[in-house]
């Protein structure tokens, strides 16, 4: 037997960043958009804890014990006292080092396959909080849509989205450390005072009525300026997609992936047609949003995710 669960990327639609806690982290307001790059994650019962994975970027992920999806299956195997004796493959889709929580996407996945596999019926409380300990990013991976993130981003609150909008994400030809670029953002602030993060109401409303012009008018990523300092070359690769006609464009979370809204799906085809064209980036996809968080695909169909109450 096996279970197959997808789970979405990310981009933030806003990133408002506080200044270093004492923890090392930032207090942030963090509103996440799940959108439609997933990928598989498939658990097996095996004689011990082993995790392979294919696809594109396959080759930078690793394979031990501090991959996410690892961690997510010994987390949920010890609050159960049970052995995580399980083979997990991740059919990777959603870029390595990006900035579209790849990573936080397998933990949720690897959680969620896990409970179901090994019947341990976690509640979707209990899930979050698992998730929680895993990453800031995590628990959005596992509720997907789109949610307003506090804390460290792990503090979510669900957020109505109106509308599809349509994206394009252009893949950059190397990868960012999230924590080397919030030390860039620590150094650049250094001295100045770093403004209580706050979400954005008119943001807020763009989402919820589905409207795309002023959620282009209102996106921002207060990480950007310290991802373009440590990757200057993106900033080609923002031109490039504004030149093709994006609404907006921006560098996702933490980058060096670089996001681009557009008016409508052919928008989004002809801008990341121009963009593949344009040499500034690896490649370009298209994806619509919201997309739902991680989901039990194999066997059956979930509404919700993966999670029982």
């Amino acid at each position: 037997m096996s279970v197959t669960v997808r789970v979405p990327a990310k981009v933030n639609v806003q990133l408002a960043v506080g200044g270093a806690r004492p923890d090392g982290f930032h207090d942030l307001a963090n509103v996440f958009l799940a959108v439609g790059l997933y990928d598989e994650i498939t658990v097996t019962p095996a004689d011990a804890l082993r995790v392979t994975c294919s696809g594109p970027d396959a080759a930078q992920v690793p394979l031990d014990v501090t991959n996410l999806a690892a961690r997510a299956a010994l987390a949920l195997a010890g609050r159960h006292g049970i052995e995580p004796a399980v083979h997990i493959h991740i059919a990777k889709d959603i870029p390595v080092a990006g900035g579209m929580a790849g990573g936080s996407a397998d933990g949720a996945g690897a959680l969620v396959a896990c409970d179901a596999l090994w019947g341990t019926r976690t509640s979707r409380e209990e899930l979050l909080e698992i998730c929680a300990e895993l990453g800031s990013d995590v628990p959005f991976s596992l509720v997907g849509g789109a949610a307003l993130g506090t804390g460290r981003g792990e503090k979510l609150t669900v957020l109505e989205v109106g509308g599809t909008f349509h994206w394009v994400f252009a893949m950059a030809d190397g990868g960012l450390s999230t924590p080397a670029v919030f030390r860039e953002f620590d150094r650049l602030g250094e001295g100045a005072r770093t403004p209580e993060p706050v979400a954005s109401w008119d943001l807020l409303e763009a989402l919820a009525k589905g409207d795309t012009g002023a959620l282009a008018a209102a996106v921002s990523n207060d990480l950007e300026p310290a991802a373009l300092s440590l990757f200057p070359e993106l900033a080609q690769t923002l031109a490039a997609g504004r030149a093709a006609g994006a609404l907006t464009a921006l560098v996702s979370g933490s980058g060096p992936t670089t996001a681009f809204l557009a008016r409508d799906a052919s928008g989004a085809e002809r801008i990341a047609e121009a963009l593949r064209a344009s040499g500034t980036c690896k490649s370009a996809r298209v994806a619509p949003s919201p997309a739902p968080g991680a989901t039990v695909v194999h066997p059956g169909h979930r509404d919700a995710a993966g999670a029982r109450d």
